[in-house]
């Protein structure tokens, strides 16, 4: 019953008749909510709703609180903020441990491996010496040998201590101190001014890291400076600073340094030469004395100011090496030589293979001949050059015995590291044609055979000579001297185009050659090391060599790694065939196209060589003492301005060699007056046939006997005027234009 109650006694919702019931329905202000800040309308009989006594009586009777009474409430209130942030304070330190511990362990496990990180080993250094024993050049990643810290004068580490890290002595590889002053200075300057790493931090850097810029490497550093410290005093930590930072051009720790800059060891530089080194270390590509001696000696004069500051040195030493810089810079191993050491350092693979010590490569190269050698190049280039259109000259000379005994491979190599002296081929031009004659003479001619100088047409191909000027009748000697065309094409058609390679090859040149009918001429390239190298037989008998330069490598302690063996090419060239040569090639500094070339007081030979549209320029001439080649033009290929071989590379020979032989024994070239008269009788005791193609003209009668002058000879039958030109038909047209 209850239950039926209860539910028939359920919320029972409001219901309207209709709509019209609603329209007089209208709101009252008083219906209206009124805003929480805006104070309900007042009635006029408010009624005061009757209120419980207990719920009215604590406003009514409860007293204010005193300033007495609050004073332990805000205390309490502020221990708790204390507590808080003390709890707050330890949370975060404890997890910025914690995240630390993690960043150490990451960067660590990301160094090198444990067994790695010892001191390495200097990459080996490779010097290299000329035949005195001096010291021409160094390579090598680490050129300069360990010095010792007690060598060194004290002035030297004090200098990069004062300008790189005050305080060296006082912290633990890591200076805090110098790592705020740098990033206040760097923050007012808005730029990287100042660098916070210690001395042990760049050791570090230079050891084991990159040298790559990231937050990750910069961490690693640090680990290490500290694994440093702990395992190296601070001498031994210097002293490995010292031997390792780079300096700039290629020279890694201070002895190298100095002997490249100074010339010298860096047991004895002075002073301001070691403020300059030390202050090479911030920016040593840009401030390098020898591209920049300017910037050198200034910051030199900071590193000098610093070491007065640290009492490192007095003031008035510190005044007195600014006032006098007298920084003399003097590179070992600079200029042209360099074309030489990187020729070693191609060879040295084969000679003794992988290098993982230190060596000394002993060469035939002096010193004095190569400064002389380059200074002909340079000079000559510099006072001729736009008057010929000539940028660029090679020179190499060689004993008889294929010794090279300096070589210059371009005028600058600073410049340019091209080796146009070994790796550049060019046309050789008429340079090559003493192997066209030798061809011949071998073959059973004389220098008095006669051969006819006149105009040739090969299948289309018309050879002519310089100047357009044919002589007719003329004998070997004479069309070698005057550098004739037509005779050595008619030679090299007479006993054909391959004989002919086949001796350049058999004395010496390697580069490929083309056996066709302009071969004569010079017109497959070869380089002028391997030339040269071809004619060293004219000039010592008949015997075959190879150009080398390295004769001795041995190791640090002296230790014999490679010796040289003597060249086993055996005879090239008979002996009565070399004195033929040798009697022909005279004649053309006497009265050819290189009379320009004289050694007073010695005997020499030659020839000369001009490529197609003057492109190239070369002579070949030698001494019983020297074979030396010059060649000159232009790295594009370009054509000079009408430079012939009887020009500038006939001067620039003839200024090298006769500084050469200044003071050497003189000494003929073999059997060259014997090979005249030799070859006198024989022309005298039979008469050489001529071959029925191509046609050649007979001698009509018997020569007179041959002397090294050819005071005596004939002249030949003429269908023009004969040149009168001081260098011969290779320089007679620039004679006539330019009046030289």
């Amino acid at each position: 019953m209850a239950w039926a109650r209860k539910k028939s006694g359920g919320r029972k919702e409001p219901q309207f008749a209709d709509a019209s019931s609603l329209s007089e329905l209208r709101l009252s202000p008083k219906d209206r909510v009124a805003p929480a800040e805006q104070e309900p309308p007042k009635q006029s009989t408010p009624k005061r709703k009757a209120r419980d006594p207990e719920e009215d009586a604590p406003r009514e009777r409860k007293p204010r609180a005193s300033p007495a009474r609050q004073k332990p409430k805000s205390t309490r209130r502020a221990r708790v903020g204390l507590f808080r942030l003390f709890y707050w304070t330890a949370v975060l330190g404890l997890w910025t441990g914690i995240a630390l511990i993690g960043v150490v362990i990451w960067v660590g496990a990301h160094l090198p491996a444990l067994q790695a990180l010892e001191i390495p080993k200097r990459p080996p250094t490779i010097e290299i010496t000329g035949l005195d024993g001096s010291v021409l050049a160094t390579r090598g990643e680490m050129a300069g040998a360990n010095v010792s810290l007690k060598d060194l004068p004290p002035y030297l580490p004090r200098a990069f201590i004062a300008i790189e890290d005050r305080r060296f002595y006082s912290h633990y590889g890591i200076d805090p101190h110098g790592i705020v002053r740098a990033a206040v200075a760097n923050v007012l300057h808005r730029s990287v001014s100042q660098g916070g790493s210690t001395l042990t931090q760049q050791l570090a850097k230079n050891l084991f890291l990159t040298q790559e810029r990231t937050l990750q490497r910069k961490l690693q550093e640090l680990e290490l400076a500290l694994w440093l410290e702990r395992k190296h005093s601070k001498a031994e930590i210097l002293e490995l600073y010292l031997n390792r930072v780079y300096f700039g051009s290629g020279a890694y720790g201070v002895e190298a340094a100095a002997q490249r800059y100074f010339g010298k060891s860096a047991k004895n530089v002075t002073l301001t030469e070691a403020a300059m080194l030390a202050g090479l270390v911030k920016s040593p590509s840009r401030l390098a004395p020898n591209r920049n001696p300017e910037g050198a000696e200034k910051r030199a004069q900071v590193v000098l100011t610093a070491m007065a500051d640290a009492k490192y040195i007095t003031a008035a030493q510190a005044q007195a090496s600014i006032a006098r810089p007298s920084i003399n810079v003097k590179a070992a191993g600079a200029g042209t030589i360099n074309y030489v050491a990187d020729w070693i350092g191609e060879v040295l693979d084969d000679l003794v293979g992988q290098i993982d010590q230190n060596i000394v490569v002993e060469t035939t190269i002096d010193p004095k001949l190569q400064a002389i050698a380059e200074a002909a190049i340079i000079d000559e280039l510099a006072a001729k050059s736009v008057r010929f259109n000539v940028s660029q000259g090679a020179l190499v000379a060689i004993t008889p015995d294929g010794a090279v005994r300096a070589m210059v491979g371009g005028r600058n190599y600073a410049d340019s590291q091209y080796n146009r002296a070994l790796t550049a081929k060019r046309q050789p031009g008429s340079a090559f044609k003493p192997f066209v004659y030798l061809t011949a003479i071998e073959a059973g001619l004389t220098p008095e055979t006669i051969r006819q100088d006149a105009p040739l047409d090969v299948k289309g191909w018309k050879p002519e000579n310089y100047g357009h000027e044919y002589f007719g009748a003329v004998t070997l000697t004479q069309a070698l001297a005057m550098s004739l065309n037509t005779v050595a094409v008619r030679l090299g058609l007479e006993f054909g185009a391959k004989n002919v390679v086949r001796t350049a090859h058999r004395l010496g040149i390697s580069s490929k050659l083309d056996a066709n009918a302009t071969i004569a001429l010079g017109t497959s390239e070869v380089s002028l090391t391997e030339l040269v190298g071809a004619y060293a037989p004219f000039a010592n008998g008949g015997l075959g060599v190879s150009p080398h330069v390295v004769t001795r490598i041995r190791t640090g302690e002296g230790k014999v790694l490679y010796l040289r063996p003597s060249d086993q090419l055996g005879q090239v060239i008979e002996p009565r065939h070399v004195a033929m040569m040798n009697t022909m090639m005279q004649e053309t500094l006497l009265s050819g196209t290189a009379r320009k070339a004289e050694i007073p007081g010695w005997t020499a030979a030659g020839k000369t060589g001009t490529s197609q549209d003057f492109r190239d320029a070369w002579f070949i001439g030698y001494t019983a003492n020297l074979v030396t080649g010059v060649w000159l033009g232009n790295d594009d290929n370009s054509p000079t301005r009408k430079a012939t071989g009887g020009g500038l590379p006939v001067e620039v020979w003839t200024r090298f060699m006769k500084v050469a032989h200044q003071g050497v024994p003189i000494a003929a070239l073999p059997n060259s007056q014997a090979g005249g008269l030799f070859s006198s009788l024989i022309q005298a005791a039979s008469q050489i046939s001529a071959p029925s193609a191509p046609p050649v003209v007979q001698a009509p009668a018997p020569l007179a006997p041959m002397s090294s002058a050819s005071a005596n000879r004939p002249a030949p039958t003429r269908t023009s005027a004969r040149p009168e030109a001081a260098a011969g038909l290779d320089g007679w047209l620039v004679d006539r234009l330019f009046g030289r």
